[in-house]
């Protein structure tokens, strides 16, 4: 029997542990089965079908599993207007920055093998990461450069606080100058390690350990895996991450016999009708996935998945960092990962009120503080494109949303997800 303790981090841990015993594989079944109500998810698909035939949006995909059975996992729209064609449940979409939840779990694996510790500072691996500098504002407007207070560590990079954006801070112009801003790696015909080698030389926007600064480090912590492992990325979490989970559909650049699975980018402006993302601007490219160099494989923000597939590694940690009968990670990894790393800190954590930063997503601290429905201990992130996922372990609940769309503009579909999901849970 669990005891339930007071403060955040144990109790994050405890509610996590409920949900150890459960399937290790994603079955389907039917709402009624695990409390949840068909009549009311009806709802949800009348408001995603909506999103279409409005023109806010080509299509989209969305999956909820509950006590390890997936009971939603309907497609809405077209993967590709112009060309007719419709969504489907196993369409590919580019899920950006939600390849950093399991680049984040391939450095705990590299960690329970003796490979790294996340307290080691990163210029122990990459050391031309050794001494850093920070761009300083001055009170004119300008900056001036300064030695970092202390080394960037594994820890900071998991956590989002090692100072390091996307290449927009104070010396943005030095960042351009070197070619590296924004989070697009597929259209670089050199290794992701080349590119990091050349961002340690660049003024970082804060001080590490003082700040949330969304941006560069699971880029980072990618090459990091490499170095410490000894394999290329992609080779890494193939091997340990996706084949023994079973995740067949996700990939850094699609094989030849997937590239019509791969929903088309739309771009929405207010009062414009949608328009294709255009190839290559703007990088956010449609054609870099599929006939690209092949040579960088973002850590941040650079794989392709499905909802089934994603939603088998968030099943995995529920459970765990276990599931389809192979063990990724062990509890007691998995429950650090979802503790909050960052507010527990005193280290402001934007503007998601209720919130704190675990290794690798978000974490619910305060249900009340945070205005929307859902559970402490609930670990969640999105990408990009307009994707977005969570994994509640008090309701033993998975939920995946997959869209192609950016800009979003101001769409309001995320809030009614999570709005729709839960009040369809009736026990």
């Amino acid at each position: 029997m669990v005891k339930f303790i007071k403060g955040n981090i144990l109790l994050l841990a405890c509610l996590f542990f409920l949900s150890f015993s459960q399937a290790q594989n994603l079955d389907s079944a039917l709402p009624g089965e695990v409390g949840m109500s068909s009549e009311r998810l009806e709802r949800l698909s009348a408001t995603l079908e909506q999103y279409v035939k409005d023109g806010s949006m080509s299509g989209n995909v969305a999956l909820i599993a509950r006590k390890g059975k997936v009971i939603y996992h309907k497609a809405f729209g077209a993967s590709d207007i112009e060309a007719g064609k419709k969504m489907t449940n196993d369409a590919i979409f580019r899920i950006a920055s939600q390849t950093k939840a399991i680049v984040s779990v391939a450095a705990m694996i590299l960690q329970e093998e003796g490979k790294l510790l996340i307290a080691d500072p990163i210029g122990k691996y990459l050391p031309e990461w050794k001494e850093t500098t920070v761009a300083k504002l001055r009170d004119d407007g300008g900056y001036d450069v300064v030695k970092a207070n202390r080394s960037i560590t594994i820890r900071d990079l998991l956590t989002h606080t090692a100072g390091i954006g996307y290449g927009h801070g104070p010396a943005k112009k030095e960042w351009e100058e070197a070619g590296i801003q924004n989070w697009y790696f597929a259209d670089r015909n050199e290794l992701i390690a080349e590119t990091v080698a050349r961002m340690a030389k660049l003024p970082m926007d804060a001080q590490p350990g003082e700040q949330f600064v969304y941006g560069y480090n699971t880029d980072i912590l990618g090459v990091i895996v490499e170095k410490a492992s000894g394999k290329s990325l992609d080779a890494f979490i193939k091997e340990r991450i996706l084949d023994p989970i079973g995740m067949v559909d996700t990939h850094f650049y699609l094989p030849k016999n997937k590239t019509e699975r791969l929903a088309t980018s739309y771009m929405a402006y207010e009062g414009k009708p949608l328009e294709r993302s255009p190839d290559p601007g703007l990088g956010i490219g449609q054609g870099h996935y599929i006939k690209g160099p092949r040579k960088s494989f973002s850590g941040g923000a650079g794989l392709l998945s499905t909802a089934m597939d994603y939603a088998k590694f968030l099943q995995m940690l529920l459970n765990g960092g276990t599931f389809n009968g192979n063990r990724i990670l062990s509890p007691k990894t998995v429950e650090l990962m979802i503790a909050d790393h960052v507010d527990v800190r005193g280290i402001p954590y934007g503007s998601r009120k209720g919130s704190g930063f675990g290794l690798g997503f978000s974490i619910t601290k305060n249900v009340g503080e945070r205005g929307e429905p859902g559970s402490v201990g609930t670990f969640e992130w999105g990408g990009a494109y307009g994707s977005t996922y969570w994994a509640d372990p008090v309701e033993e609940l998975v939920v995946v949303y997959f869209k192609q769309l950016i800009p979003t503009n101001g769409v309001d579909d995320h809030a009614k997800l999570r709005s729709l999901v839960y009040q369809a849970i009736l026990e």
